[in-house]
């Protein structure tokens, strides 16, 4: 009894938990560094397997991010892996790190709950973009914008409340309907430089860096992309935009300034 009130001290007030279930030390190390500096106020825990996770029991653990490599969602160990992290941390979101890039093995991975699949071709802020929506409830997939320098954006959203009018309920499959888009006005030259900014998840600060602007000059910008997409936030945006893009609306010319 001493034993569970002394762990029940320890546990209490601790911050919540990230975990990384990597076998190779390297790329493991590497993860951890990264969210580390980006994900402030988590605690991030490494570990080369699920079995580690025995010695989390009681913490407040908010997402665990699972590399399978170069296997299939429908592997036997990766689908042991993936229903031992639903029973023991049932609260946990569950993201998936994979060699593939393709829509087949994304979409088994949705089929089985897991609600961020992050291939490891995408740019690491991409990636960190897309860890911060699966913590706020949200659902990550990438899907490569054609014409906008191979970067990606997010497909599927799920759950999230600032962008009501873009998607609707899940649909039992793990897909998620998309609701039609209302008719979008054409971005400036100068929009789309900071919206290419937005589809790599950068704050405004960086984005001012990067088009040598002020930070009031990109919150304007900001604004009239949000305008202009019908868009609740930066994040609706962006997918309003890629499926545009994508052949989801009618294309036109961008206009001069």
């Amino acid at each position: 009894m001493d034993d569970l009130i002394n762990l029940a001290e320890l546990t209490q007030g601790s911050p919540p938990v990230l975990v990384i279930i990597e076998q190779h030390v390297l790329a493991r190390t590497c993860i951890l560094n990264i969210l580390k500096r980006e994900l402030t106020g988590f605690e991030i825990v490494e570990m080369a397997t699920t079995s580690g996770l025995n010695s989390l029991s009681g913490r407040d653990i908010r997402l665990i991010a699972l590399n399978i490599g170069d296997k299939q969602i429908t592997d036997p160990s990766i689908e042991e892996s993936l229903a031992l992290l639903a029973e023991s941390c049932p609260k946990a979101s569950v993201a998936v790190l994979s060699n593939r890039n393709d829509d087949a093995t994304a979409s088994a991975a949705m089929q089985r709950g897991v609600r961020g699949f992050f291939p490891t071709s995408i740019p690491v802020e991409v990636a960190v973009a897309g860890l911060r929506l699966v913590l706020a409830g949200g659902v990550y997939r990438p899907l490569p914008i054609v014409g906008q320098n191979g970067a990606s954006s997010l497909k599927a959203i799920s759950e999230c409340p600032d962008a009501p009018e873009l998607f609707g309920a899940n649909e039992g499959n793990g897909a998620t309907r998309i609701v039609p888009e209302k008719a979008m006005v054409d971005l400036t030259p100068r929009e789309q430089h900071v919206l290419e900014a937005l589809q790599l998840g950068l704050p405004n600060k960086l984005i001012a860096v990067r088009l040598n602007l002020s930070e009031n000059t990109v919150k304007m910008h900001i604004q009239r992309i949000m305008r202009k997409c019908s868009a609740h936030n930066r994040t609706e945006a962006v997918i309003r935009w890629s499926r545009r893009a994508n052949g989801h609306a009618q294309p036109s010319r961008v206009r001069s300034s």
